[in-house]
Protein backbone atom coordinates (compact mmCIF):
# COMPACT_ATOMS: atom_id res chain seq x y z
CA UNK A 1 0.00 0.00 0.00
CA UNK A 2 1.34 3.54 -0.92
CA UNK A 3 1.86 6.32 1.44
CA UNK A 4 -1.00 9.05 1.45
CA UNK A 5 1.43 12.52 0.98
CA UNK A 6 0.93 14.59 4.00
CA UNK A 7 -0.39 18.12 2.74
CA UNK A 8 -0.58 19.75 5.75
CA UNK A 9 2.97 19.40 6.62
CA UNK A 10 3.86 20.19 3.05
CA UNK A 11 1.53 23.62 3.55
CA UNK A 12 3.25 24.38 6.93
CA UNK A 13 6.79 23.85 5.22
CA UNK A 14 5.46 25.46 2.48
CA UNK A 15 4.34 28.52 4.56
CA UNK A 16 7.23 28.97 6.04
CA UNK A 17 9.78 29.87 2.85
CA UNK A 18 12.44 27.89 4.01
CA UNK A 19 14.22 24.76 1.79
CA UNK A 20 14.04 21.41 3.09
CA UNK A 21 17.78 21.35 3.48
CA UNK A 22 17.53 24.96 5.56
CA UNK A 23 14.53 23.54 7.55
CA UNK A 24 16.41 19.97 8.55
CA UNK A 25 19.38 22.25 9.57
CA UNK A 26 17.14 24.59 11.66
CA UNK A 27 15.47 20.48 12.89
CA UNK A 28 18.71 19.99 13.87
CA UNK A 29 19.63 22.96 15.86
CA UNK A 30 16.22 22.42 18.44
CA UNK A 31 17.28 18.69 18.58
CA UNK A 32 20.40 20.00 19.81
CA UNK A 33 18.93 22.50 22.59
CA UNK A 34 16.42 19.13 23.68
CA UNK A 35 19.54 16.81 23.49
CA UNK A 36 17.66 14.75 21.45
CA UNK A 37 21.74 13.32 19.69
CA UNK A 38 19.15 10.13 17.83
CA UNK A 39 17.83 13.44 15.40
CA UNK A 40 21.47 14.64 14.42
CA UNK A 41 21.38 13.01 11.07
CA UNK A 42 17.92 14.52 9.93
CA UNK A 43 19.08 15.98 6.18
CA UNK A 44 17.01 17.57 3.36
CA UNK A 45 15.80 13.42 2.43
CA UNK A 46 14.23 13.10 5.87
CA UNK A 47 11.94 16.76 5.14
CA UNK A 48 11.28 15.06 2.01
CA UNK A 49 10.14 11.65 2.93
CA UNK A 50 8.27 12.99 5.60
CA UNK A 51 5.89 15.31 3.67
CA UNK A 52 5.78 11.94 1.35
CA UNK A 53 4.11 10.38 4.07
CA UNK A 54 6.72 8.83 6.09
CA UNK A 55 5.94 7.90 9.95
CA UNK A 56 7.29 10.85 12.27
CA UNK A 57 9.09 8.66 15.21
CA UNK A 58 9.79 9.01 18.57
CA UNK A 59 10.60 13.22 19.34
CA UNK A 60 10.65 13.96 16.10
CA UNK A 61 7.15 14.99 15.85
CA UNK A 62 7.57 17.27 18.75
CA UNK A 63 10.86 18.98 17.63
CA UNK A 64 9.88 19.49 14.30
CA UNK A 65 6.17 21.16 15.49
CA UNK A 66 8.62 23.29 17.88
CA UNK A 67 10.74 24.31 14.62
CA UNK A 68 8.06 25.74 12.75
CA UNK A 69 6.51 27.51 15.51
CA UNK A 70 9.68 28.71 16.05
CA UNK A 71 10.36 29.91 12.46
CA UNK A 72 6.46 31.08 11.73
CA UNK A 73 6.41 33.06 15.22
CA UNK A 74 3.00 31.32 15.95
CA UNK A 75 2.19 27.83 17.45
CA UNK A 76 1.86 24.84 15.27
CA UNK A 77 0.75 21.79 16.70
CA UNK A 78 1.18 18.50 15.75
CA UNK A 79 -2.97 18.40 14.44
CA UNK A 80 -1.77 21.20 12.13
CA UNK A 81 1.27 19.40 10.40
CA UNK A 82 -1.17 15.95 10.30
CA UNK A 83 1.10 14.15 13.25
CA UNK A 84 -1.45 14.04 15.76
CA UNK A 85 -2.00 10.47 15.69
CA UNK A 86 -1.08 8.26 17.97
CA UNK A 87 0.59 11.16 20.11
CA UNK A 88 -0.40 12.40 23.41
CA UNK A 89 -2.25 15.73 23.79
CA UNK A 90 0.15 18.44 23.31
CA UNK A 91 0.66 21.38 25.65
CA UNK A 92 -0.09 23.87 23.22
CA UNK A 93 -3.36 23.27 23.07
CA UNK A 94 -4.12 23.26 27.24
CA UNK A 95 -4.94 26.82 27.16
CA UNK A 96 -7.91 26.22 25.31
CA UNK A 97 -9.05 22.72 25.98
CA UNK A 98 -11.67 22.49 29.07
CA UNK A 99 -9.58 22.57 32.26
CA UNK A 100 -10.94 19.82 34.14
CA UNK A 101 -10.75 17.17 30.79
CA UNK A 102 -7.31 17.96 30.44
CA UNK A 103 -6.71 17.00 34.87
CA UNK A 104 -7.94 13.31 33.86
CA UNK A 105 -6.45 12.52 30.55
CA UNK A 106 -2.97 13.68 31.95
CA UNK A 107 -3.65 12.00 34.88
CA UNK A 108 -4.75 8.91 33.05
CA UNK A 109 -1.52 9.34 30.77
CA UNK A 110 0.73 9.73 33.93
CA UNK A 111 -0.49 6.63 35.67
CA UNK A 112 -0.19 4.50 32.43
CA UNK A 113 3.66 3.42 32.52
CA UNK A 114 3.43 2.50 28.76
CA UNK A 115 1.45 5.85 27.69
CA UNK A 116 3.74 7.94 30.26
CA UNK A 117 6.75 6.92 28.40
CA UNK A 118 5.92 7.85 25.09
CA UNK A 119 5.29 11.61 27.10
CA UNK A 120 8.60 10.99 28.05
CA UNK A 121 9.45 11.04 24.30
CA UNK A 122 8.20 14.63 23.50
CA UNK A 123 10.40 17.88 24.25
CA UNK A 124 10.14 20.55 27.12
CA UNK A 125 8.45 22.85 24.44
CA UNK A 126 9.21 26.59 24.28
CA UNK A 127 6.10 27.56 22.06
CA UNK A 128 4.02 25.76 24.70
CA UNK A 129 5.19 28.95 27.11
CA UNK A 130 3.40 31.34 25.36
CA UNK A 131 0.41 33.04 27.83
CA UNK A 132 -3.32 33.63 26.43
CA UNK A 133 -4.21 37.24 26.67
CA UNK A 134 -5.51 38.59 29.76
CA UNK A 135 -9.00 38.53 28.90
CA UNK A 136 -8.47 34.46 29.30
CA UNK A 137 -7.62 34.42 32.74
CA UNK A 138 -10.60 37.54 33.20
CA UNK A 139 -13.38 34.79 32.13
CA UNK A 140 -11.54 31.85 33.56
CA UNK A 141 -13.62 32.06 36.85
CA UNK A 142 -16.83 32.16 34.54
CA UNK A 143 -15.95 29.22 32.72
CA UNK A 144 -15.64 27.06 35.39
CA UNK A 145 -18.73 28.49 37.19
CA UNK A 146 -20.50 27.63 34.25
CA UNK A 147 -19.31 24.48 34.08
CA UNK A 148 -22.09 21.50 33.76
CA UNK A 149 -22.08 19.64 36.87
CA UNK A 150 -20.86 15.52 35.09
CA UNK A 151 -22.31 13.68 38.62
CA UNK A 152 -24.64 14.81 41.73
CA UNK A 153 -22.32 14.51 44.62
CA UNK A 154 -22.49 17.63 46.20
CA UNK A 155 -19.14 19.00 47.48
CA UNK A 156 -19.19 20.07 50.72
CA UNK A 157 -16.11 22.17 52.91
CA UNK A 158 -15.22 19.28 54.90
CA UNK A 159 -14.69 18.12 51.07
CA UNK A 160 -12.18 21.22 50.76
CA UNK A 161 -10.39 20.26 53.86
CA UNK A 162 -9.32 16.81 52.90
CA UNK A 163 -7.74 17.99 49.63
CA UNK A 164 -5.92 20.73 51.33
CA UNK A 165 -4.27 18.02 54.34
CA UNK A 166 -3.58 15.69 51.38
CA UNK A 167 -1.82 18.37 49.54
CA UNK A 168 -0.01 19.58 52.88
CA UNK A 169 1.28 15.76 53.32
CA UNK A 170 2.68 15.14 49.58
CA UNK A 171 4.25 18.18 50.04
CA UNK A 172 5.87 17.72 52.92
CA UNK A 173 6.97 14.12 51.75
CA UNK A 174 7.95 15.36 48.90
CA UNK A 175 10.77 17.81 50.75
CA UNK A 176 11.69 14.73 53.26
CA UNK A 177 12.25 12.31 50.42
CA UNK A 178 12.08 13.58 47.24
CA UNK A 179 9.75 14.13 43.80
CA UNK A 180 10.29 10.88 43.04
CA UNK A 181 8.70 9.13 46.01
CA UNK A 182 4.96 9.18 46.14
CA UNK A 183 4.07 10.90 43.12
CA UNK A 184 2.03 7.74 42.63
CA UNK A 185 -0.05 8.05 44.78
CA UNK A 186 -0.72 11.44 43.97
CA UNK A 187 -1.68 11.56 40.37
CA UNK A 188 -3.70 8.68 41.21
CA UNK A 189 -5.75 10.74 43.71
CA UNK A 190 -5.95 13.55 41.87
CA UNK A 191 -7.13 11.43 39.19
CA UNK A 192 -9.71 10.04 41.13
CA UNK A 193 -10.94 11.73 44.24
CA UNK A 194 -10.19 15.50 43.50
CA UNK A 195 -11.38 15.01 39.95
CA UNK A 196 -14.41 14.08 40.77
CA UNK A 197 -15.13 16.63 43.69
CA UNK A 198 -14.49 19.15 40.52
CA UNK A 199 -17.01 17.29 37.83
CA UNK A 200 -19.76 17.49 40.87
CA UNK A 201 -22.22 20.20 42.58
CA UNK A 202 -21.57 22.86 44.57
CA UNK A 203 -23.69 24.77 46.93
CA UNK A 204 -21.83 27.56 47.15
CA UNK A 205 -19.40 29.90 44.95
CA UNK A 206 -17.27 29.87 47.73
CA UNK A 207 -16.87 26.15 48.19
CA UNK A 208 -16.54 25.73 44.54
CA UNK A 209 -13.67 28.65 44.42
CA UNK A 210 -12.19 26.58 47.30
CA UNK A 211 -12.03 22.92 45.94
CA UNK A 212 -10.94 24.33 42.99
CA UNK A 213 -8.09 25.99 44.59
CA UNK A 214 -6.94 22.99 46.34
CA UNK A 215 -7.04 20.72 43.47
CA UNK A 216 -4.97 23.40 41.68
CA UNK A 217 -2.20 23.20 44.64
CA UNK A 218 -2.40 19.42 43.82
CA UNK A 219 -1.85 19.87 40.79
CA UNK A 220 1.18 22.55 41.11
CA UNK A 221 2.55 19.43 43.43
CA UNK A 222 2.19 16.82 40.35
CA UNK A 223 3.89 19.06 38.53
CA UNK A 224 6.67 20.16 41.15
CA UNK A 225 7.43 16.51 41.77
CA UNK A 226 7.80 15.92 38.14
CA UNK A 227 10.13 18.77 37.92
CA UNK A 228 12.06 17.19 40.54
CA UNK A 229 12.30 14.37 39.38
CA UNK A 230 13.44 15.93 35.58
CA UNK A 231 10.34 14.56 33.86
CA UNK A 232 9.90 18.20 32.40
CA UNK A 233 7.63 17.75 29.30
CA UNK A 234 5.14 16.30 32.11
CA UNK A 235 5.72 18.83 34.54
CA UNK A 236 4.92 21.50 32.16
CA UNK A 237 1.72 19.98 31.41
CA UNK A 238 0.67 19.94 35.10
CA UNK A 239 2.04 23.29 36.21
CA UNK A 240 0.28 24.72 33.07
CA UNK A 241 -2.98 23.26 34.26
CA UNK A 242 -2.12 24.20 38.14
CA UNK A 243 -2.39 28.14 36.70
CA UNK A 244 -5.52 27.29 34.63
CA UNK A 245 -7.46 25.44 38.30
CA UNK A 246 -6.04 28.41 39.81
CA UNK A 247 -7.59 30.94 38.25
CA UNK A 248 -10.92 29.39 37.55
CA UNK A 249 -10.86 29.58 41.45
CA UNK A 250 -9.82 33.15 41.32
CA UNK A 251 -6.43 32.13 43.74
CA UNK A 252 -4.66 34.86 41.85
CA UNK A 253 -1.28 34.30 44.18
CA UNK A 254 -1.88 30.65 43.68
CA UNK A 255 -1.55 31.07 39.95
CA UNK A 256 1.47 33.06 40.36
CA UNK A 257 2.84 30.47 42.07
CA UNK A 258 2.74 28.08 39.72
CA UNK A 259 3.45 30.32 36.25
CA UNK A 260 6.51 30.95 39.24
CA UNK A 261 7.49 27.57 39.18
CA UNK A 262 7.62 27.14 35.46
CA UNK A 263 10.07 30.72 35.20
CA UNK A 264 11.75 28.26 37.56
CA UNK A 265 11.92 25.12 35.22
CA UNK A 266 12.71 27.18 31.93
CA UNK A 267 16.05 28.76 33.68
CA UNK A 268 17.01 25.58 35.08
CA UNK A 269 16.41 24.48 31.32
CA UNK A 270 18.63 27.40 29.82
CA UNK A 271 15.95 29.39 28.78
CA UNK A 272 16.55 32.62 30.31
CA UNK A 273 13.88 34.98 28.21
CA UNK A 274 11.04 32.60 28.59
CA UNK A 275 11.56 32.58 32.20
CA UNK A 276 11.59 36.61 32.78
CA UNK A 277 8.20 36.62 30.50
CA UNK A 278 6.74 33.93 32.84
CA UNK A 279 8.44 35.69 35.98
CA UNK A 280 7.21 38.87 35.39
CA UNK A 281 3.42 37.44 34.51
CA UNK A 282 3.76 35.69 38.11
CA UNK A 283 4.42 39.28 39.40
CA UNK A 284 1.32 40.65 37.21
CA UNK A 285 -0.10 43.41 40.26
CA UNK A 286 -3.15 41.10 41.26
CA UNK A 287 -1.18 38.39 41.77
CA UNK A 288 1.72 39.61 43.23
CA UNK A 289 -0.86 42.27 44.97
CA UNK A 290 -3.12 39.73 46.80
CA UNK A 291 -0.02 37.15 47.86
CA UNK A 292 1.74 37.38 51.29
CA UNK A 293 5.28 38.50 51.51
CA UNK A 294 7.01 35.13 51.57
CA UNK A 295 5.21 34.47 48.70
CA UNK A 296 6.04 38.07 47.08
CA UNK A 297 9.67 37.27 47.94
CA UNK A 298 9.45 33.72 46.03
CA UNK A 299 8.37 35.27 42.94
CA UNK A 300 10.75 38.24 42.86
CA UNK A 301 14.11 35.58 43.71
CA UNK A 302 12.65 33.75 40.73
CA UNK A 303 12.70 36.75 38.82
CA UNK A 304 16.36 37.26 39.73
CA UNK A 305 16.89 34.45 38.50
CA UNK A 306 16.14 34.56 34.87
CA UNK A 307 17.39 38.39 34.74
CA UNK A 308 20.78 37.13 36.31
CA UNK A 309 20.79 34.09 33.45
CA UNK A 310 19.65 36.67 30.99
CA UNK A 311 22.65 38.70 31.70
CA UNK A 312 20.27 41.79 33.08
CA UNK A 313 22.90 42.34 36.60
CA UNK A 314 21.61 45.52 37.22
CA UNK A 315 18.10 44.32 36.69
CA UNK A 316 18.59 40.98 38.79
CA UNK A 317 20.88 42.51 41.72
CA UNK A 318 17.87 45.31 42.65
CA UNK A 319 15.35 42.29 41.88
CA UNK A 320 16.87 40.37 44.64
CA UNK A 321 17.26 43.21 46.91
CA UNK A 322 13.02 43.29 46.85
CA UNK A 323 12.98 39.82 47.77
CA UNK A 324 15.02 39.98 50.45
CA UNK A 325 12.85 43.12 51.80
CA UNK A 326 9.58 41.02 51.01
CA UNK A 327 11.05 38.41 53.07
CA UNK A 328 11.94 40.51 56.04
CA UNK A 329 8.35 41.41 56.17
CA UNK A 330 7.16 38.18 56.12
CA UNK A 331 6.20 36.96 59.73
CA UNK A 332 5.65 33.55 61.35
CA UNK A 333 3.89 31.91 58.86
CA UNK A 334 0.52 31.66 60.89
CA UNK A 335 -1.45 33.60 58.47
CA UNK A 336 0.32 32.03 55.50
CA UNK A 337 -0.78 29.63 53.27
CA UNK A 338 0.67 25.73 53.48
CA UNK A 339 2.31 26.17 50.20
CA UNK A 340 5.36 28.33 50.96
CA UNK A 341 5.74 26.60 54.71
CA UNK A 342 9.22 25.35 52.84
CA UNK A 343 9.98 28.73 51.89
CA UNK A 344 12.43 30.53 54.44
CA UNK A 345 15.67 32.35 54.84
CA UNK A 346 17.20 29.14 53.33
CA UNK A 347 15.46 29.66 50.50
CA UNK A 348 15.95 32.58 49.80
CA UNK A 349 19.86 32.29 49.85
CA UNK A 350 20.33 29.35 48.03
CA UNK A 351 18.08 31.25 44.80
CA UNK A 352 20.23 34.33 45.84
CA UNK A 353 23.40 32.00 45.58
CA UNK A 354 21.79 30.82 41.74
CA UNK A 355 21.67 34.55 40.41
CA UNK A 356 25.07 35.23 41.83
CA UNK A 357 26.65 32.17 40.32
CA UNK A 358 25.08 32.88 37.13
CA UNK A 359 26.11 36.64 37.24
CA UNK A 360 29.60 35.09 37.67
CA UNK A 361 30.25 36.19 41.46
CA UNK A 362 31.42 32.55 42.59
CA UNK A 363 32.46 34.14 45.99
CA UNK A 364 28.94 35.83 46.44
CA UNK A 365 27.44 32.32 45.27
CA UNK A 366 29.47 30.31 47.78
CA UNK A 367 28.50 32.70 50.68
CA UNK A 368 25.21 32.18 49.81
CA UNK A 369 25.02 28.80 49.43
CA UNK A 370 26.64 28.21 52.51
CA UNK A 371 24.55 30.54 54.18
CA UNK A 372 21.25 28.51 52.80
CA UNK A 373 23.06 25.23 54.04
CA UNK A 374 23.24 26.85 57.75
CA UNK A 375 20.06 28.18 58.30
CA UNK A 376 17.95 25.31 56.37
CA UNK A 377 15.43 23.10 58.52
CA UNK A 378 16.14 19.34 59.49
CA UNK A 379 12.57 18.04 57.64
CA UNK A 380 13.96 19.85 54.39
CA UNK A 381 16.38 17.12 53.39
CA UNK A 382 15.93 16.81 49.73
CA UNK A 383 16.77 20.68 49.17
CA UNK A 384 19.51 20.57 51.58
CA UNK A 385 21.15 18.02 49.35
CA UNK A 386 20.92 19.97 46.43
CA UNK A 387 22.70 22.85 48.17
CA UNK A 388 25.37 21.02 48.94
CA UNK A 389 25.82 19.86 45.78
CA UNK A 390 25.24 23.26 44.46
CA UNK A 391 27.67 24.58 46.98
CA UNK A 392 30.56 21.76 46.09
CA UNK A 393 30.48 23.18 42.44
CA UNK A 394 31.08 26.89 42.89
CA UNK A 395 33.89 26.16 45.46
CA UNK A 396 35.21 23.36 42.91
CA UNK A 397 35.23 26.12 40.40
CA UNK A 398 37.03 28.28 42.36
CA UNK A 399 40.37 26.09 42.48
CA UNK A 400 38.82 24.76 45.97
CA UNK A 401 38.39 20.69 45.08
CA UNK A 402 39.82 19.56 48.43
CA UNK A 403 37.14 21.46 50.25
CA UNK A 404 34.53 20.85 47.62
CA UNK A 405 35.03 17.12 48.07
CA UNK A 406 33.76 17.79 51.60
CA UNK A 407 31.20 19.81 50.73
CA UNK A 408 30.15 16.61 48.34
CA UNK A 409 30.25 13.90 50.77
CA UNK A 410 28.19 15.84 52.53
CA UNK A 411 25.64 15.58 50.00
CA UNK A 412 25.86 12.41 49.36
CA UNK A 413 25.27 12.01 53.15
CA UNK A 414 22.39 13.94 53.11
CA UNK A 415 20.71 12.15 49.58
CA UNK A 416 20.69 8.82 51.41
CA UNK A 417 17.24 7.53 50.89
CA UNK A 418 16.50 10.84 48.46
CA UNK A 419 14.44 9.71 45.38
CA UNK A 420 14.57 13.33 43.67
CA UNK A 421 16.36 13.47 39.61
CA UNK A 422 17.62 16.96 40.63
CA UNK A 423 19.74 15.07 43.72
CA UNK A 424 20.88 12.51 40.93
CA UNK A 425 22.20 15.39 38.42
CA UNK A 426 24.03 16.86 41.35
CA UNK A 427 26.06 14.01 41.77
CA UNK A 428 26.31 13.42 37.82
CA UNK A 429 27.85 17.08 38.35
CA UNK A 430 30.16 16.00 40.43
CA UNK A 431 31.38 13.29 39.10
CA UNK A 432 31.87 15.30 35.66
CA UNK A 433 33.49 18.28 38.11
CA UNK A 434 36.30 15.24 39.94
CA UNK A 435 37.01 13.33 36.47
CA UNK A 436 40.43 14.86 35.67
CA UNK A 437 41.89 13.95 39.04
CA UNK A 438 39.56 10.20 39.54
CA UNK A 439 42.40 8.02 38.26
CA UNK A 440 44.63 9.43 41.31
CA UNK A 441 44.33 6.50 43.97
CA UNK A 442 44.16 7.27 47.28
CA UNK A 443 43.12 10.94 46.57
CA UNK A 444 39.92 12.69 48.13
CA UNK A 445 38.66 13.02 44.65
CA UNK A 446 38.97 9.50 43.55
CA UNK A 447 37.21 8.11 46.60
CA UNK A 448 34.21 10.79 46.12
CA UNK A 449 33.87 9.38 42.78
CA UNK A 450 33.73 5.85 43.66
CA UNK A 451 31.21 6.68 46.39
CA UNK A 452 29.25 8.74 43.73
CA UNK A 453 29.67 6.50 40.91
CA UNK A 454 27.90 3.67 43.67
CA UNK A 455 25.37 6.25 44.52
CA UNK A 456 24.11 6.57 40.62
CA UNK A 457 24.46 2.75 40.35
CA UNK A 458 21.48 1.96 42.73
CA UNK A 459 19.27 3.85 41.13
Amino acid sequence: MGRTRNSQLEGVIQELGLSQRQLAARFRAVAAEHGATELQSVAQPYIARWIGGAAVEGRAPFILAETLSRGLGRLVTLADIGLAAGTEPEPQSAWSDDTLTMLMRLGSTDMDIDRRRLLATSVYSVSALALPEDDWFARAADRARTRRPLSSRVVTAEDVEDVREMATLFSRRDQRRGGRSGRTALVAYLRTDVAEALSGRFPSEDVRRSMTSAAAELAYLAGWTAFDGREHPLAQRWLTIATQLAEEAGDAPLAGHALRALAHQAVDLGKPREAVRLAEASLASRRYARACWRERSLLGVVHARGLAAAGEKKAAVAALLRAEEDLGKAGNGDDEPPRVFFYTEASLAHETAAALRDLGDLQGAEAQFSRSVKTRGAQFVRTHAVTLGSLGAVQAQQGHLDIACDTWNQALDAMTGVQSGRAREAVVQMRRAVSPFRNRAGTRAAELDARARSMLSQG
